[in-house]
């Protein structure tokens, strides 16, 4: 009786344990709900954020072509110049005197060259004469061989020979007197010339950023390497500006004349658009960057030399392009790879080829197709084949 007992205990164990395990077996299966964006097309650029200092479009400091005391300025800082206008003027009272002796001479030999040339005429008169009284001589002397003296016929012909070379003489003073007139001129110009440099003017517009002089200092001449000459003011031109940026090597290969810039000032909130207008097409040795010039318009004064800016070049673009959020993407520096929710909204990894990258979004070249949905962020809890319920996030997660 009591193995009955027993047995009876064993089987009532066996069937509750039968209608445990079915009443866990009748659970449904928990579907996941995962973030998700739609591929879409979107007009991609690659840009690059330097700061850079904006600088004057031309700038110079004006030194003395020759010394002298600075004899008057016209001009101050922050005065406006124009090309040709005249900043300052010098005194040098020795270049009146040189330029008086000069005028002098270029008149003495001017006379010189009248009686060089009276000279020549009467020369050539005296060397007509003798030849035409040897030749009227000659001429009897062939006629008539016995009538006129041998002597007489060489003494005519000597006479002759003595007045060409008379003449011939007084053609060469007549040349060289020439010759000391241009010698006077050049003197004389060349000190006109130099009067000229008493003279300092603006090579071009702009704006005097400094003065160094004041009228009574001694200015030495900007050509005399031996001493570090003053200059007497510094022009610069601001109506047009040049921003120099530092481009990293590994972007200098993506730099393009006409490139699209956009520089941020913050000291104004202002943004201003402008292009790439020059580059050195050569690496710094020491920073590894190549300068890269973008010019700004600015006439209206609002920007000052000195002040920075953030310029962001665009190094490349790529219009409609297919793209997904960063988010989106796993192991992109090595075999990049989404999770699509299928069709049969399963789960589904699949590789991926990628292009241009931005802080916001990646170019899909290969793997995906236009309205797929690609799941955002944590892709810890996800494996392939496993249902899941989707959640479009708005913007596509950026």
């Amino acid at each position: 009786m009591a193995r009955n007992l027993t047995a009876a205990g064993l089987l009532a164990t066996a069937a509750c344990g039968t209608r445990d395990s079915g009443t866990k077996s009748a659970e449904p299966a928990k579907v996941l709900t995962v973030p998700v964006a739609r591929v879409e097309r979107h007009n991609l650029s690659r840009e690059l954020d330097v700061t850079a200092e904006f600088r004057p479009y031309q700038e110079v400091e004006l030194h003395a072509k020759v010394a002298g005391y600075l004899k008057s300025i016209a001009v101050d800082v922050g005065d406006r110049v124009v090309t040709g206008q005249v900043l300052a003027v010098l005194e040098v009272p020795e270049y009146a005197e040189e330029l008086a002796h000069a005028t002098a001479s270029e008149r003495r030999t001017e006379l010189d060259v009248v009686r060089s040339q009276s000279e020549v005429k009467r020369a050539e008169s005296a060397y007509a004469m003798r030849k035409l009284s040897f030749d009227r001589l000659d001429r009897v002397s062939k006629s008539r061989p016995k009538l006129v003296a041998q002597q007489e016929l060489d003494m005519t012909a000597a006479q002759l020979r003595e007045a060409e070379g008379q003449w011939e003489s007084a053609k060469a003073a007549l040349a060289s007197t020439e010759q000391q007139v241009h010698v006077s001129s050049s003197t004389k110009a060349r000190v006109r010339t130099m009067m000229n440099y008493l003279r300092i003017v603006a090579p071009f517009s702009g704006v005097v950023t400094k003065r160094y002089a004041h009228p009574g200092a001694m200015i030495q001449a900007g050509t005399a390497s031996q001493t570090q000459a003053m200059p007497v003011v510094r022009i610069s031109q601001i109506d047009r500006l040049r921003m120099v940026l530092p481009i990293p090597e590994s972007a200098v290969g993506s730099v393009r004349i006409g490139g699209a810039v956009e520089v941020r000032v913050d000291a104004l909130k202002q943004v201003i658009q402008g292009r790439v207008a020059r580059f050195s097409r050569r690496l710094d040795s020491a920073t590894r960057t190549m300068e890269t010039e973008v010019d700004i318009d600015n006439r209206t004064g609002a920007l000052l030399p000195g002040m920075f800016g953030t310029a962001s070049i665009v190094l490349e673009t790529r219009p409609e392009a297919l793209a997904v959020p960063v988010q989106a993407v796993s192991g992109h520096n090595t075999k990049p790879t989404v999770f699509i929710l299928n069709a049969s909204k399963k789960l589904e990894e699949r590789p991926i080829t990628l292009g241009l990258e931005t802080p916001a979004l990646f170019e899909i070249r290969a793997g995906l197709q236009q309205g797929d949905l690609v799941v955002l962020g944590n892709r810890s809890g996800l494996r392939a084949g496993a249902p899941a319920n989707a959640k479009l996030m708005p913007g596509g997660g950026r």
